[in-house]
Parts: structure tokens; C-alpha cells; sequence
């Protein structure tokens, strides 16, 4: 009896090991469903109690194994094991979406019926379908780890029981559904602010609430409004911050100017945009009795007014830069300090951190001084008025401003013998009336008097690195905020230098010769029709420059130190660069470097955002300077192909808008990857990048911010 006992307990636990490798199995099949008790009985196809019973108690054991996790009561799904991938999604306008796996130049792509509720920016788990990373990677995403975003800017459409939001980003595959008591007094065709509050599985929209009514589509402040809602960025400053920015001392003691080197003797100016209202870096000159010059590269103290872990510091913290639209400037500090505290105005006494430098007639730097000064601005120069002092010879302070312009161009000269790229882009700006409608468009050119101050500001931000960064061999560098710059991806170059050829230019992708040879090539590509094509193609082809304490150099610039010492206004990187040196200085141990790092990627993220949103509200004035022109005809040229479409720059104002391929009547044409084409089907015409041509606008839609071209 004992014997037949022990038999059918054996029974009995096989039986319950054979039911957990069932459920594990269907879980398996299913990484992105849950399951409950219920369903999985009738699976199986259990009736009695005690099977079902049995089920509960191995979907518990499961959850406490990790293998599986409740995502609400009774419900059970598959716990991402380590062999899925996390990443973020990049999702297309189509739907489906490309999963970005840090540290790797492979991409994972997700069929929009694999994407499970993710939307672009979130950071998600992925079952790879194929398990090989190669170059078509399929999966699927099982879980979301984070969400990327949680506002939405859209458009209101109020029915009588329930309202959505259709979301302006072509990322969004989904609108949001809006309960009418949560409307938050918006009326039907205002643009608002959503906020995502959940996702029930069994529901195709995400539930959400109205947070901020923007206004009425198509006014100038309601877009730029939104464009600034779309990438997170604030676009006014909370009223506590305020208050507190109001309430800072800005009086100058005599007390701190003792504990400052003093410069309000020595000549100094600031060189600056004409429309400019911060003006955060000045320079000193002074003739030594050596024959050498005293050059100081003075940058406002921000770091005196705002206190590590103030209201202040927080607020600027969090928005980490300025963010410049075409029309507007939504500032990092409150006014008080950015147009005024802060701001090295003419005439006025100021506080500055400085690099003071030591510099020969040959622009060899003899010694250097970094520190706390204050200095009284002679006067304030547009950058137009100190290029006529330097073309023309005359006017007031013009010794001091070539000398500088000399010094300049030796550096210049010496920094592009040593690898630096010359990447000289032109900037877009527009002529706006006083409802922001653009009237005209024009061109920012970067002149000698622009190269002086880049110059001097590229010596402070370089020296202030290798001054904290340069140690000796066995010395351990102090943990520092660095700006840097990775080498080009090899793969990238190699197409890039397969594209030239086509041109009859040649770029060698050899280490060592790569920097000298990308200046070669934008060299020769200056003032012919594929310029613009080429240099943009060379600048995506570069790694982008980031924040770090994990020193790698700057490849473009070819420094091996390199921060951001210059622009603490608009940079909250400069402000702890500030921090730093002082506290260095006064012979403090070395800062956190994980504090440090989760402060550099925080600026790094949001520099991006605010990239995003100025490339934004360009193309938003772009299409709204065109859409009084359906019909008219410009030169263009082909500044892109894809198998859409060829996108076209117009030549006069180099707005962007797109030929759909479909369109061209002449012949069905196709996309060549390799060749960068597009081609007849039965005439063999072929249209490549950097090709003229003639466009008719032939629709300028606002709320995709779009451009539709033909060709005439």
C-alpha cells in the first residue's frame, strides 16, 4: 500500500512539471498577451476544479520564479527574459517602426502589428523573430519599460458624447480619446495639449485628459506653442521661478571685486549679433611689455546668481538650453539674469569666469590664467560692424579688432593643419512681419569677424579641458564635463565615398586621413550646384557631438580635450563646466562622475529636443512662405532621393519639398538605393541628387508642415 502510495504521488508531481512546461510554452508563443486562470483551463481543456486549481498555483509560482508578472489581477504575461533587446522606437509615419539598440549599428524593425501600444521614443523590450543580428532584423515588442512621451499636441474633434485629439506628429499612429468631462473648456478645432493617462489592452486609442488649450490653428503664437509642446520644451517660466529671479541681489559689492581679478582698465568688447539681447562672452586685448598679447575670453558668471539646488538651478537644469525658433527665444535663465544681470552690456560693470592667455605674434599661447573676473564693456559691436573694421581699416577700436582677426586666422590656419573639419553652414532666416507671417527669406553667412570670436571661443573651451583633463602619465584626470565628438562610422564613410565618386570627387576612408581628406572634398564642392547636397551627406555621416564625463575627444574639431566653457546664458553644461573649475581651483577632490553623467545625458537629450524644434518651426515658415505661391515656378535642386519621391531645395530660399515619384508623368521610375536615383522605367532617365531643375509649387500644407513640388 505504502509503495502504491509514493507511485501516485510521483504521478502527481510529474503531472504538475508537465502542465508548468505547457504554460510556459503558451506564454512563449505569446510573449505580448496575458492570460488568466480561466483561459488557460479552457486551452487545455480542464473542467474539474482541482486542474484548474492547479493552474492558479503554478501561474503563482511562476510570478515568484520571474519568469511571469500580473499586468492586473489574475492576468499573467511573459517577463522579458535577458535574451530580449532593449532599445528605443523610432517610429515611421507609416506605422511600423525601427527599434535603436545602444551600441549597435543594426536596427530591429517591428511590423505595425507587432508595434503592442508602443509609440516612438519609448524604451522597449523586443523578442527578435530571426535570433541572428543581421542586417533585416524582425521582432516584437513585449514590453514598455518607459515612455518616451506622455503630452501630445493636436487638433480637437468634439463629438456630443466623447472628443479625440488627432495628434499633428506623423509619428503618432494613434489619436487620443478624450471622456468630455475632461475637456478642460477646449472647444471643438482648438489646438491643445494632451496627456496620455492610460491604454486598456482591449482598446485600440490610449484614454487621456486635456491639459493646456494652445489656441486656434494657424496663429503665429498657438504654432510655435505647439512646436515647442511637441518636444517637451516649456515655453514660459513657472511664476515661483520668477519670483525667485526677481528676488536674486544683483548688486556688485566691493567685497567681490576684491576676491576677483580686475579688468575694467583693459580694453574690452563684445561681438555679437545685431538683434542679440544676451551678450554672455567678451574680449580683453592688451599689449604686454614683452611684444606679446594678453588676450582674456570673458564669459559671464551665471554660476554666482544661481545656487546649486536653487529654484533657479532646477528650473535651468531641466530645460538645460535656450531654444532659438525662427521668431522667438524661449531663454534657459529667467529675463533678469539673461538680458540683464548676466548680459556683458556696454558700459556696465560685470562678473565673469575668464581664460586669460599669454599669446605671440604666431598665435603660440605662452601661459594661461583661469578665474573669477570683473570687467567694464568699452562697447558692443555687431558682427557686421566689426567685419567693416576688418574689410575697411577704419573706425574706432580697429587696431585691437585686427590684431584679434590676425591671431585668429593663425589659429584657424593651425587647428585645420592638425585635422579639424571645416564645416561652413549656411543658416536660413526669415523676414517676419508683426503677425510673424515670413515676407522674405535670407541668408546668414559666417564672415572673419564670426571666425574671430568662434576662434577664441574654441581656445577657451579647449584649454579649459586640457587644463583639468591633461594629466600626467599615472594620475588619474578629475571627473569633468566634456563635449565629444566619436570618429565616423566606417560603413557610413565608405558610402559616402562611393556617392562622391559618382561626382568625380574622391574621399579616402583610411584612419588618418580621413579629416584631411573631408576638407579636400568640401574644398572642391564649394559653389557648384552639389555644395549643399554633399556637405549635408558628410555632416550625417559624422557621429553627433554629445555631453560626456568619459573623455573621447572631439574628432571634428580634431581636439583630444574638448568642453563648453563659453555660453553658461543658454547652456546649462557651461554652468557646471563653471562649478567644476572653481571648485577645482580651490583644490577641491574629484565631483561624482555618475552625477556628472546623468547630468551630461539629460543635456544631451535635451539639446536635441530643442534642434528638433528650431528645425521645426523653420519648416513650419518655410511652407507658410510658399503658400501664397501654388503655381509659381522656382529653380531647384535635387537634395534628395527615396522611394517616395526626389526631394527638391529651391535655389533662392532653399525650402524643401518633395516630386512624388508617383507624379512624374513621363515614365514610371523606380528607386535605386545604390545609385541614389530614381529611373524610367522604359526611357532610362534618371534623376540623381545634386541635379537642376524646375518646380511648380504644388501644395503647402500647414498642419504637416509639407511642401508638395512638381516638376515642370
Amino acid at each position: 500500500m505504502a509503495k502504491n502510495k509514493k507511485h501516485k504521488k510521483r504521478n502527481k508531481g510529474s503531472f504538475k512539471h508537465d502542465l508548468l512546461q505547457q504554460i510556459v510554452a503558451v506564454f512563449d508563443k505569446n510573449p505580448t498577451k496575458s492570460f488568466n486562470y480561466k483561459q488557460l483551463s479552457k486551452a487545455f481543456g480542464f473542467r474539474d476544479v482541482s486542474n484548474k486549481k492547479l493552474i492558479t498555483i503554478v501561474l503563482n509560482e511562476l510570478v515568484d520564479q520571474g519568469k511571469l508578472y500580473e499586468t492586473q489581477r489574475g492576468k499573467h504575461q511573459l517577463k522579458a527574459s535577458e535574451n530580449f533587446i532593449q532599445g528605443k522606437v523610432d517610429m515611421t509615419s507609416r506605422g511600423a517602426a525601427y527599434i535603436l539598440v545602444e551600441g549597435s549599428n543594426t536596427d530591429i524593425y517591428i511590423n505595425p502589428r507587432n508595434i503592442n501600444t508602443a509609440l516612438n521614443g519609448d524604451i522597449v523590450k523586443v523578442n527578435i523573430f530571426s535570433g541572428k543580428m543581421s542586417k533585416k532584423i524582425e521582432g516584437e515588442v513585449v514590453e514598455i519599460v518607459e515612455r518616451g512621451q506622455t503630452e501630445f499636441v493636436g487638433i480637437l474633434e468634439k463629438s456630443k458624447n466623447f472628443s479625440f485629439v488627432i495628434i499633428d506628429s506623423q509619428r503618432m499612429p494613434v489619436d487620443i480619446f478624450i471622456s468630455n468631462d475632461k475637456l478642460k473648456n477646449a472647444q471643438d478645432g482648438d489646438k491643445v495639449i494632451a496627456k496620455m493617462t492610460e491604454w486598456p489592452l482591449d482598446k485600440k486609442n490610449p484614454f487621456g485628459k486635456i491639459i493646456q488649450v494652445l489656441g486656434k490653428p494657424g496663429e503665429n503664437d498657438t504654432e510655435m506653442h505647439a512646436i515647442l509642446a511637441e518636444f517637451g520644451l516649456p515655453y514660459e517660466f513657472p511664476h515661483k521661478v520668477e519670483k525667485a529671479a526677481q528676488k536674486l541681489d544683483l548688486e556688485i559689492s566691493a567685497q567681490e571685486i576684491k576676491k576677483r581679478r580686475d579688468f575694467r582698465r583693459t580694453t574690452t568688447f563684445t561681438i555679437d549679433p545685431k538683434d542679440a539681447k544676451d551678450f554672455d562672452d567678451a574680449l580683453s586685448i592688451k599689449k604686454l611689455k614683452n611684444g606679446n598679447w594678453e588676450i582674456g575670453v570673458h564669459i559671464a558668471d551665471v554660476s554666482h546668481y544661481i545656487q546649486p539646488g536653487s529654484l533657479l538651478d532646477n528650473e535651468a537644469y531641466k530645460r538645460a538650453t535656450s531654444v532659438y525658433l525662427v521668431d522667438r527665444v524661449v531663454p534657459m535663465l529667467p529675463e533678469i539674469l539673461s538680458n540683464q544681470a548676466c548680459s556683458l552690456r556696454p558700459h556696465e560693470t560685470k562678473l565673469c569666469f575668464a581664460a586669460v592667455f599669454e599669446i605671440d605674434e604666431k598665435a603660440n599661447v605662452m601661459n594661461e590664467w583661469f578665474g573669477r573676473t570683473v570687467i567694464f564693456s568699452d562697447r558692443r559691436f555687431t558682427y557686421e560692424e566689426a567685419q567693416e573694421r576688418i574689410e575697411n581699416k577704419e573706425g574706432d577700436l580697429v587696431e585691437e579688432i585686427l590684431q584679434l582677426d590676425k591671431l585668429a586666422k593663425l589659429l584657424r590656419t593651425e587647428r585645420f593643419k592638425k585635422g579639424s573639419i571645416a564645416f561652413d553652414r549656411i543658416e536660413v532666416k526669415f523676414n517676419l512681419d508683426e503677425n510673424g507671417k515670413p515676407l522674405g527669406v535670407f541668408f546668414k553667412e559666417s564672415k572673419d569677424a564670426n571666425k574671430l570670436i568662434e576662434e577664441f571661443m574654441l581656445l577657451a573651451n579647449k584649454r579649459v579641458a586640457e587644463f583639468i583633463g591633461k594629466v600626467s602619465k599615472g594620475q588619474k584626470a578629475k571627473t569633468f564635463v566634456y563635449r565629444i565628438h566619436d570618429e565616423p562610422n566606417q560603413e557610413k564613410l565608405l558610402s559616402l565615398s562611393n556617392f562622391v565618386k559618382k561626382f568625380g570627387y574622391d574621399l579616402k576612408t583610411e584612419e588618418g586621413d580621413v579629416a584631411n581628406s573631408i576638407n579636400q572634398l568640401l574644398a572642391k564642392v564649394k559653389g557648384t550646384n552639389e555644395e549643399d547636397m554633399i556637405e549635408q551627406l558628410t555632416i550625417r555621416t559624422m557621429a553627433k557631438a554629445i555631453y560626456s564625463s568619459n573623455n573621447i575627444g572631439h574628432y571634428g574639431l580634431g581636439f583630444r580635450h574638448y568642453s563648453h566653457f563659453t555660453s553658461p546664458i543658454r547652456r546649462y553644461p557651461d554652468v557646471m563646466v563653471h562649478r567644476l573649475l572653481q571648485h577645482y581651483l580651490d583644490g577641491g577632490s574629484s565631483a561624482n562622475p555618475k552625477e556628472i553623467e546623468d547630468q551630461c545625458k539629460h543635456s544631451s537629450k535635451m539639446e536635441i529636443s530643442a534642434t528638433e524644434a528650431e528645425r521645426t518651426s523653420i519648416k513650419y515658415k518655410q511652407v507658410q512662405f510658399l503658400e501664397d505661391k501654388i503655381g509659381e515656378e522656382f529653380d531647384g535642386v535635387i537634395s534628395g532621393v527615396s522611394e517616395w519621391g526626389l526631394y527638391v531645395q529651391i535655389v533662392d530660399n532653399m525650402c524643401e519639398g518633395m516630386v512624388r515619384l508617383n507624379d512624374i508623368q513621363d515614365d514610371y521610375y523606380t528607386f535605386d538605393a545604390e545609385n541614389y536615383c530614381a529611373r524610367g522605367k522604359k526611357s532610362g532617365q534618371e534623376y540623381r541628387m545634386g541635379d537642376e531643375v524646375k518646380i511648380k509649387v504644388r501644395r503647402a500644407d500647414l498642419a504637416k508642415k509639407q511642401l508638395d513640388f512638381e516638376l515642370v
